[in-house]
């Protein structure tokens, strides 16, 4: 067993890196464009709500792989060069996507519930609409963001399992050609892979944790 281990590790390991790669970059990046589009709907205009809305519903009510699929494989034969992506570029892209949807729910919810009583007295100390958002309305709402972001954090460290489909050795892939090479040690090599993940991802839910009990969730005026 502790020759399996120290033959199989460095390539769970390497497989580990390539799945935190991934999952940084398309955090970082469909934190980004969920938060625009978030603080977008939030205007309650007709012409923003309706094209982002159904984005939002159409990306959250298909699965993900459908959407890699579509990147990966039925972009190129557009023709246009721009869209010939490697596998990870296609993996980075269709994961933030996927990832915005869920962070723009997230963001749009968390300030609509900040009550409009808290918008209008700030405006009524003189400040505009933006001044009002930063200083008043976004303080309090990152607050309520924090539990629902760490969750949605984690499903997308865990979904990034599914590009392996593509080719992109992560974790579980790693863990698949392990077992190629030893079929006998399933068990062992996919709990391995198992130990991996939750090394990877119980941080992140601790951290969350750890960032809610700091700041507190915010006392709303009724």
């Amino acid at each position: 067993m502790f020759d399996i281990v120290q033959s199989t590790m460095p390539f769970l390991l390497a497989g580990l890196w390539m799945t935190f790669k991934i999952s940084v970059i398309t955090i970082f990046f469909g934190s980004i464009l969920g938060g625009i589009i978030g603080l977008l709907r939030t205007l309650n205009y007709r012409v923003i709500n309706i094209p982002f809305g159904a984005y939002i519903h159409t990306l959250r009510g298909t699965p993900f792989l459908i959407h890699l699929y579509i990147v990966y494989f039925v972009l190129p034969q557009t023709g246009i060069a721009w869209l010939q992506l490697d596998a990870f570029t296609a993996a980075v892209i269709a994961l933030s996507l996927y990832t915005s949807t869920y962070v723009a729910e997230i963001v749009r919810s968390a300030i609509q519930a900040v009550p409009r009583g808290q918008s209008e007295a700030a405006r009524s100390t003189g400040m505009n609409a933006l001044q009002a958002m930063w200083y008043v309305i976004l303080p309090q709402a990152l607050k309520l963001m924090i539990p629902p972001m760490g969750g949605v954090y984690v499903i997308i460290i865990k979904g990034t399992s599914i590009v392996s489909v593509i080719g992109i050795t992560e974790l579980v892939r790693a863990g698949e050609q392990a077992t190629q090479r030893n079929p006998r040690e399933l068990m062992l090599i996919y709990g391995m892979t198992a130990v991996l993940y939750f090394a990877y991802c119980y941080p992140v839910l601790r951290f969350a944790k750890w960032a809610e009990s700091k700041y507190g969730t915010v006392r709303l005026p009724s």
